[in-house]
């Protein structure tokens, strides 16, 4: 049987963990692209640096799991300008429903807030859409 279904439950967990721990120290909700967004657009420099070391331990958290992920294999594309193009929209939807996976997917859902239930929902959707129709239809990806 494969094994690989237990690195995604663990990663699950440490998700679901520092999202209840943000959320308890803070008295936030713990959504990655708002910690991102409000540096960006400068709201968020009171709180810059839980917001920075936030984004760099998301940043470097890979490097003391390298012994354990020596080949991973994602299955990503090699066409850079399909990389950015997505990077971008990703950034644009984030902004556009005012949250992320973290946010609303896994913050939300767990408190059982309906604007998280009803985000997840469509960018899942949105998400199977454009599989459908880059991948199978148009092949561009």
């Amino acid at each position: 049987m494969e094994q690989d279904w237990i690195w995604g439950f663990v990663g699950g967990l440490m998700i679901g963990t520092g999202g209840a721990l943000y959320l308890l120290v803070n008295g936030r909700i713990m959504g990655a692209s708002g910690i991102l967004g409000a540096l960006v657009d400068g709201t968020g420099l009171r709180t810059m640096g839980e917001r920075l070391a936030f984004l760099a331990g998301v940043i470097l958290m890979p490097i003391p799991l390298y012994p354990l992920y020596r080949e991973v294999d994602t299955h990503i594309t090699g066409n850079w300008l399909v990389i950015i193009a997505a990077g971008l929209l990703v950034g644009f939807g984030t902004r556009l429903a005012n949250g992320c996976t973290s946010g609303h997917g896994v913050c939300g859902i767990s408190r059982l807030s309906l604007r998280g239930i009803a985000a997840t929902v469509f960018y899942i959707l949105a998400g199977g859409v454009t599989i459908a129709l880059f991948r199978h239809m148009l092949g561009v990806i």
